[in-house]
């Protein structure tokens, strides 16, 4: 995500020999330590359940709208798994689901304005 923009190119750099983004997990590594540290353990693992059932929620959503002839199973079952992955996330407090649903709508005004004032340059393949 460094190296197409959507995140600062200061997280970009990897591995030569293991292809890891190694100042990204620095990063992550980090805030999650600080998240722990200000809040509590709980609050910590109630964030990251919400925004990996936000995940899945998003890929179901996308296994939704695949041509017939590329899915693998029929469409109720990634409906089911996005009614459930979002049911699922709002069980943890609220606070936790308002700071998640504010950080993903900040990621998505930042890549729309990124592309709206083309802020960074895509690499070549994108």
């Amino acid at each position: 995500m460094g190296r197409r923009g959507d995140m600062p190119r200061a997280l970009a750099p990897m591995d030569r020999h293991s292809a890891t983004p190694w100042v990204a997990v620095l990063a992550v590594g980090g805030l999650v330590a600080a998240l722990t540290l200000i809040g509590s353990v709980k609050t910590t693992w109630s964030f990251s359940a919400f925004t990996v059932l936000i995940y899945y929620a998003i890929t179901n959503a996308s296994a939704l709208v695949l041509p017939r002839e590329l899915r693998l199973f029929p469409r109720w079952i990634p409906a089911l798994g996005l009614i459930s992955c979002l049911l699922l996330a709002f069980f943890v407090s609220w606070g936790v689901w308002a700071v998640g649903l504010a950080l993903l709508a900040a990621g998505l005004g930042w890549h729309h304005a990124r592309r709206v004032f083309r802020l960074t340059s895509r690499p070549e393949g994108d």
